[in-house]
């Protein structure tokens, strides 16, 4: 697989029925190396820090095979970045990954930490309301990532996977259980086990302690 490109979010409004929304989600490719850090990439804006962002979700992936799916299904082509991709890598079908499992590139490492959850600010970026509903149903969520070896990366890098060797479980299995109503015990407890995002560590915290205290 390789880097095909870096994409950095610009501030932005969209409609919100009546209001404007400012948003970081519109993507747009940067040319040359580009250093990622801990928090992520310099200069890509983030409006909703309590969602996105932070050290567990610094970094978003799309791949080239789930862009290609979608360009099939919407009948046109879909550009990297559009879906709010800081990195889109080519072959990469994310539904593949475990939550743990590394990527290299150039001289940086990440970490998938959990996949992604489609809001409604990404559907009204796509305009189509009944957008979650599909990306829910295409189940190619995409990979947030830590940045585990901070480091410098430019579009052609290769990109090498180690799989993680601890308890973990597939970003598919975290992705349809956020849409779960009926939780289980021993489901929620694999889950934190494993490497998960901090958010998404929080979320199954709370399920299950509503799951106990019934």
């Amino acid at each position: 697989m390789k880097l095909i490109s870096i994409n950095v979010g610009q501030k932005k409004t969209q409609q919100n029925g009546p209001r404007l929304e400012t948003t970081g989600i519109y993507k747009i490719p940067v040319p040359g190396p580009v250093h990622i850090g801990a928090p992520g990439i310099g200069g890509d804006f983030i409006a909703s820090k309590k969602h996105h962002g932070g050290p567990d979700q610094a970094i978003y992936i799309y791949g080239g095979a789930d862009y290609a799916w979608w360009s099939q299904e919407l009948e046109k082509e879909i550009s990297p970045g559009t879906f709010g991709d800081n990195l889109t890598i080519s072959e990469l079908e994310s539904a593949r990954f475990n939550i743990g499992d590394y990527l290299h590139m150039g001289g940086a490492t990440l970490q998938v930490t959990a996949p992604r959850i489609p809001c409604s600010t990404f559907a009204r970026r796509m305009g189509d309301r009944l957008f979650i509903k599909r990306f829910r149903a295409a189940e190619r969520p995409g990979l947030y990532c830590r940045v585990i070896r901070e480091g410098t990366i430019e579009a052609g890098n290769e990109v090498n996977v180690e799989q993680y060797t601890g308890e973990t479980i597939s970003t598919l299995e975290i992705f349809r259980d956020f849409f779960q109503r009926t939780k289980k015990e021993e489901t929620l407890r694999q889950f934190l086990k494993a490497p998960i995002a901090i958010r998404a560590r929080r979320d199954v915290e709370e399920d299950l302690a509503r799951l106990l205290a019934k």
